[in-house]
């Protein structure tokens, strides 16, 4: 291309090569395939969930999600996943509520604080992702679970337990495997997750926020709670959600402490099984011959379903919040909040 035709060769820019384009091309292409690739591996991996569990979907249908009764003998087969979904939504519920505000708490004090602790606790935090789930496991049997059946259970059963309405959930025998102990375990797994996402999405907020809330007299507290928590408030989520999903898959970890009892109640020191420990405690012992292992298949379709479900409610509430967030701007925030304040 000559000088001439070329208005970027005057202005000193030199004109683009074919061969980035290229590269670009293929960059975006390779790109659109991995994510088509992951929509259709997500498709294939139910497909073939669903064909396994099929004959036990046909046979029991909506019951299947309502039924409470397990009984794998062939003869008097009987397959229900509400012990296993109830399990599983209980102790993944409690790991988030005894987390998120403990890595939301870590995220802002590795944030805010300069000092000699900083470095230690997020090496500590993230020396937790590392360990292995087996390993949360056999330190929740032998040493959190005996402490909690001598100490913290009676004593929320003599306290908490008395309360009316909110004290049927800590009632019954604080003894053997529950509930409580695998939702603190995975309370404790999904901490590092939690924390380092929300100590990157608080990072990122702007500068100009707080100072915007030093500005008109808030304090360091009032700054936070005005200004970062709002901005950071859709990520906070998001990684709630990474949370979530870490605790509804957990295996190992949770069937050692949670007893594999399939039942419903209202206590949460009761045994119980969450639908990952079932699969694993049980495929091994399953067959082809009559509907077990087609059973336990169907349990994995629920499992995805639930996954999903939740996945989609995140992504409403996050877009929900972005959207308050950006209508009321970022002055209009502080402003407001200082205005309460007041």
């Amino acid at each position: 291309m000559s000088a001439d035709r070329d208005p970027s060769w005057h202005a000193g820019v030199p004109p683009p090569r074919r061969h980035s384009r290229l590269a670009d091309r293929l960059f975006s292409g390779w790109s659109a395939v991995i994510g088509f690739g992951l929509i259709l591996l997500l498709l294939a991996l139910l497909l073939e969930l669903t064909a396994g569990g099929w004959r036990t979907f046909s046979r029991f249908g909506f019951g299947f999600l309502i039924g409470r009764n397990w009984n794998p003998v062939r003869g008097r087969e009987s397959f229900g996943a509400l012990p296993f979904v109830f399990g599983t939504l209980v102790t993944s519920a409690l790991a988030v509520l005894l987390a998120v505000p403990v890595a939301v708490g870590l995220a802002l004090l590795l944030n805010e604080v300069r000092g000699a602790i900083r470095n230690p606790l997020a090496s500590f935090v993230d020396l937790l992702a590392a360990i292995p789930s087996v390993v949360y496991g056999l330190w929740g049997l032998f040493v959190l679970k005996p402490m909690f059946d001598r100490h913290l259970e009676p004593f929320l059963t003599s306290t908490i337990g008395k309360v009316p309405i909110v004290g049927a959930l800590f009632q019954g025998n604080p003894n053997g495997p529950d509930l409580f102990t695998a939702g603190v375990i995975l309370a404790i797994m999904i901490v590092p997750i939690v924390t380092a996402v929300s100590r990157e999405v608080i990072a990122v907020v702007p500068r100009d926020l707080r100072e915007a809330a030093l500005a008109v007299g808030a304090t360091r507290y009032e700054t936070i709670r005005m200004a970062v928590l709002p901005y950071a408030r859709s990520g906070i989520v998001g990684a709630t959600m990474l949370g979530l999903g870490r605790a509804l898959g957990e295996t190992i970890a949770v069937s050692m402490v949670v007893g594999n009892r399939p039942q419903v109640g209202t206590s949460l020191f009761q045994a119980g099984a969450t639908i990952p420990s079932w699969i694993a405690s049980s495929f091994r012992e399953a067959t082809s011959v009559g509907l077990h292992r087609s059973a336990l298949l169907a349990l994995a379709v629920v499992l995805v379903g639930v996954a999903l479900l939740l996945a989609f409610l995140s992504r409403l509430f996050v877009s929900r919040t972005e959207r308050l967030v950006a209508g009321q701007g970022a002055g209009g925030a502080v402003e407001t909040e200082m205005l309460k304040v007041t």
